[in-house]
């Protein structure tokens, strides 16, 4: 929808119904997007460049302030997608206006970082423990990250180099060797 000062992007909302009063105007009822720097906490990291709040602030606007047609999608979906066009957006969150409190309020992180997953960037997975990982959390350029055919995290790594030196020495039938798996501490 237009936004009154025509610098700020458009507004994003969802038509919840249309109808006309007595003299043919034709009125929309919406149900507001926000965009993360609208919220009370702000843009955060993990926000995505395409990323709405689905809020609970409801309102009536003329339908001549409908620019056009875009598509929110959910979080899942969009991750999903191959092309990200201009009228593309996501929400994973429910927004409220008044308090700026979010529904799910938690979401799952990853990485070292512990951030949640930001389309917008990269992520590898390491093939011993599953976990994802960035690039730069993990040492490695962008460049360096889309180049790799095989990737273990510093954990998951620095236990396969354990047990390559276990197995480079030989233990005497006499003594048993045990060896613990390590645990992750999550």
């Amino acid at each position: 929808m237009r936004p009154a000062d025509s610098d700020k992007p458009p507004y994003v909302a969802r038509v919840e119904k249309i109808e006309a009063d007595h003299r043919n105007n034709v009125k929309v009822r919406v149900r507001w997007y926000y965009r993360p720097e609208e919220s009370i906490g702000g843009r955060r990291q993990f926000h995505g460049a395409k990323e709405l709040f689905l809020s609970d602030h409801y309102d009536v606007q003329s339908a001549h302030t409908i620019e056009g047609k875009c598509t929110v999608h959910t979080f899942k979906n969009y991750t999903k997608l191959e092309n990200v066009g201009a009228e593309d957006y996501f929400c994973r969150f429910e927004y409220k206006a008044a308090t700026g409190g979010f529904t799910p309020d938690r979401v799952a992180v990853y990485c070292k970082c512990e951030m949640p997953y930001n389309p917008d960037d990269l992520m590898v997975q390491c093939e011993g423990c599953k976990d994802w990982f960035h690039p730069s959390c993990m040492g490695m350029t962008i460049e360096e990250a889309k180049k790799l055919d095989h990737f273990l995290c510093s954990d998951c790594s620095s236990d396969v180099d354990a047990k390559r030196s276990l197995n480079t020495f030989s233990v005497s039938p006499s003594v048993e060797a045990k060896v613990e798996p390590k645990r992750r501490k999550r």
